[in-house]
């Protein structure tokens, strides 16, 4: 009987899915910058020309490329261009698979640590040039083992050794052996790609069970490649194509088993459009490949809500168990609309989890899974019904974006504008970046998924009731803590517990100053005094300065008429110059006091700063006014006149 066998783990792997994946949600976001892949994204024509329509173009190099975004491939690169791409400000979306990635990290920290580094591979593949990157360009890399053979190394050296993630397991197990009759001090690593390993073993077993075998994949593709050799040692009759169109169909009999496997490179359309041809072209009897996955799938289908047990966790993607044939992929873009979830610190292997069914991907082997749309599913009720009913919802600051602020509620982005934030114009919209708000949701249209919030109203009613509460039990002469919430030239507002009282320029010191900010900062606690209260209006009137420490208390006392004291010359009028005792008391010298000689203007004689001597003359202390003179502080002592000396004898 005929039939058609098609190996369990034909097609995408999971780094290059996930790089796919990556490229195409680039392009979905990319708002017509520059937008480039360093080297073709994977090895297949048909991939690559497609994403070069959508606008993802491929280099070789960044000469002449100074801005715009750059995915990295599967295959990883070297951290030179991580370093170029940083000096040169570009942006990076790393598409490198995990397992390469993990070999970039031994390599690096080998070779940090003073070993060598022995690679196993193709010296010639972009994922092995892109590992030597990181050991400085120095590894010594085999291919073979005829070059493990002839391969001159030193034994006194301590060798790192790694492996191409799609290398031949028993290739690499012969090469280790070789290594290893020479003596080497050697630290192995096995990173051989499971998936590759598990890919491999299955075209060997296929390729043993048919007359025919087919392998899908770009000719430039290694994995591919390496799947061709293991077939052909197995089955004489294996053909390696790229698409349907390579295929010799004539070449095929009506009774032959067929076995078909494919790279990591070649697409799931590919795949299926090949086993669809030749399960009609050898009319096999039993249910088609197609068949047999709708067969499997009945019960599973886009837009179902069903649960599923985690598996793992792998570079924030989410594999789910369905209890199906198949098993679910979350990419970490349907994951939750709050940007800043972490899949791997929310859920673990084993973690039941309810999951929305995007896509019944027949071909790829996996379900296209979103968590994100179960959470904008629920989300949105509970938020219909906040805007229905006019409750106030919760939501977390996520963006700070043009115009406003996005917040996620129940999974759900809300659009707070700038004008809703507050009551008053916030200027640095940041400050709420990651804090939790209240709003109330103010417009709502489900079909355009437009969603708007406010926290205005909410806000003032806020500060009415805050308001009320105060005006109960403030009263004048009581002493409060408060934060300056605004400095102007006139003075300070400081919030009271949501309330904003005035210090006045003139009640901020003792002393002279010029501008609010010689005295406080916005953001400073102050312990202020309450001079007023006008409940009608709603104003309080606030003073930093303490009655019980004014100087001009002691001043009788401490500048007693005919005194001789010294101050600094602080401001100038037509007729005299203020004198600054010490902060808040200031005396005048009149101008008829400044020197013993007819002064036309102060300024002749004295200058703004300057420290003089002076006497007092007359203090009121209930006037705040002290007489001063220049002139009399500086008046010589008459000397006494000198006793006769008495006559000689």
């Amino acid at each position: 009987m005929s039939n058609v066998t098609l190996a369990e783990s034909a097609g995408f792997c999971f780094g290059v899915r996930r790089a796919i994946e990556m490229a195409y949600a680039e392009i979905e976001k990319n708002n017509g910058e520059p937008l480039y892949s360093y080297g073709p994204l994977i090895h297949n024509k048909e991939v690559t020309n497609d994403l070069d329509k959508k606008g993802l173009h491929i280099i070789e190099s960044l000469e002449g490329i100074d801005k715009g975004t750059v995915v990295i491939r599967s295959h990883g690169v070297g951290k030179f261009l991580y370093d170029a791409l940083e000096e040169k400000g570009m942006q990076i979306v790393d598409g490198t698979c995990p397992f390469v990635k993990k070999i970039h990290t031994i390599v690096n920290e080998a070779w940090t640590a003073g070993k060598s580094v022995i690679i196993a591979g193709d010296g010639k593949h972009p994922e092995v040039m892109g590992i030597n990157g990181w050991c400085g360009n120095s590894a010594v890399i085999l291919e073979s083992p005829e070059e493990a053979v002839a391969a001159e190394l030193d034994a006194d050296k301590k060798y790192a050794v790694v492996v191409q993630t799609t290398f031949r397991q028993s290739k690499f197990d012969d090469m280790i052996e070789i290594l290893k009759g020479k003596g080497l001090d050697l630290d192995i690593s096995q990173t051989i790609c499971s998936a590759t390993e598990k890919r491999q073993k299955e075209a060997m077993e296929l390729s043993k069970n048919v007359d025919k075998m087919i392998v899908i994949g770009d000719k430039k593709s290694s994995n591919t490649q390496k799947l061709v050799e293991i077939c052909k040692k197995n089955c004489e009759n294996t053909v390696h194509i790229e698409t349907i169109c390579d295929l010799v169909l004539k070449s095929f009999l009506k009774d032959d088993r067929i076995g078909i496997t494919a790279g990591a490179s070649t697409p799931p359309a590919i795949i299926k459009e090949v086993v669809v041809t030749m399960s009609e072209n050898v009319k096999v009897e039993e249910m088609s490949f197609e068949q047999m996955l709708e067969e499997s799938l009945v019960t599973l289908h886009t837009g179902d809500v069903v649960k599923g047990t985690v598996i793992q966790v792998v570079g924030e993607e989410v594999s789910v168990n369905l209890g199906f044939k198949s098993d679910g992929v979350i990419p970490r873009g349907e994951f939750s609309r709050d940007t800043t979830v972490v899949p791997s610190q929310v859920v673990k292997a084993g973690d039941e989890i309810e999951v929305f069914v995007v896509r019944v991907n027949d071909g790829d082997g996996n379900v296209l899974l979103s968590r994100k749309r179960i959470e904008e599913q629920k989300g949105m009720e509970d938020i219909e019904k906040a805007f229905n009913e006019k409750t106030v919802v919760t939501g977390t600051v996520t963006d700070v974006v043009k115009g406003g602020l996005i917040a996620i509620v129940n999974g759900v982005r809300v659009f707070i504008p700038s004008s809703q934030v507050s009551n008053r114009f916030i200027e640095d919209l940041s400050v709420f970046k990651g804090q939790e708000l209240e709003f109330n949701i103010i417009e709502m249209d489900r079909v355009k998924r437009r969603i708007i919030g406010g926290r205005k109203a909410l806000v003032e009613q806020e500060i009415a009731a805050k308001k009320a509460a105060l005006f109960e039990t403030i009263e004048a002469g009581a002493k409060i803590a408060g934060t300056v919430s605004r400095l102007t030239d006139f003075g300070a507002f400081v919030d009271l517990g949501g309330v904003d009282g005035l210090i006045h320029i003139s009640e901020m010191s003792w002393g002279r100053i010029s501008n609010p900010r010689e005295v406080l900062k916005e953001g400073q606690a102050v312990e202020v005094f309450v001079l007023d209260v006008d409940k009608e209006k709603g104003k309080i009137s606030l003073s930093l300065k303490d009655a019980n420490m004014n100087p001009w208390t002691l001043a009788v006392e401490k500048y007693a008429v005919g005194t001789i004291v010294e101050g600094k010359v602080v401001r100038m009028v037509p007729f005299g110059a203020f004198v600054e005792l010490e902060p808040g008391v200031d005396g005048l010298v009149h101008i008829s006091q400044i020197a013993n000689k007819h002064v036309v203007k102060p300024e002749d004689e004295l200058k703004v700063g300057e420290v003089i001597s002076v006497k007092v003359l007359e203090v009121n202390s209930e006037q705040k006014k002290i007489s001063l003179s220049k002139r009399q502080a500086e008046a010589p002592v008459e000397e006494a006149p000198a006793e006769e000396a008495p006559a000689a004898e």
